[in-house]
């Protein structure tokens, strides 16, 4: 009956290890192209540093994923990427207690149109995807600051959600 137990439980052992044999870190996905220019972003809203910050973030995003290459001039590109912020809104989302003509909460959404090109044939793969994220702004210590504090927020996961779109396969 032992050896029994003891086959059976080295059976089950190899099949649970077996099960972990092809197993890939990521989505597995591959993007259609290899290299990517990314221009340095563009804002029609009126954000204070709202194109630089997500021009950051987004060839951070882009470097962390590792999926395609980065290169500063679009000629040795395969792929080019143009990013304009072209929406800021703001939604009052709660009032303060204390003065309901007053927002305590706010809901704000970034919104971005995106361009994707082929250099090489010129092909345009996007014209002007948009992409948009929000964030809940609270306004306690001052609706300015908070404001600021949230377009880092805001930045970051647009910057994300651009870079998912164009390295998942679509």
């Amino acid at each position: 009956m032992r050896r029994f137990l003891a086959l059976l439980a080295s059976l089950m052992l190899a099949a649970l290890l077996s099960s972990y044999a092809h197993y890939r870190l990521g989505t597995g996905s591959t993007p259609a192209f290899r290299s990517l220019h990314v221009a340095p972003a563009d804002s029609r809203i009126a954000v204070p540093q709202g194109a630089a910050l997500l021009s950051g973030r987004l060839r951070e995003s882009l470097l962390r994923d590792g999926r395609v290459d980065l290169r500063p001039d679009p000629a040795g590109a395969e792929a080019t990427l143009k990013v304009t912020l072209v929406e800021y809104r703001r939604e009052i989302a709660a009032a303060r207690a204390d003065d309901t003509g007053l927002a305590r909460k706010f809901n704000v959404t970034l919104t971005a149109a995106c361009t994707l090109r082929d250099p090489r044939t010129g092909r345009t793969l996007w014209t002007e995807r948009r992409i948009s994220v929000r964030r809940e702004v609270f306004t306690d210590r001052g609706q300015l600051q908070a404001e600021y504090q949230t377009l880092v927020l805001l930045t970051e996961a647009l910057a994300a959600r651009i870079t998912s779109d164009l390295v998942e396969t679509w």
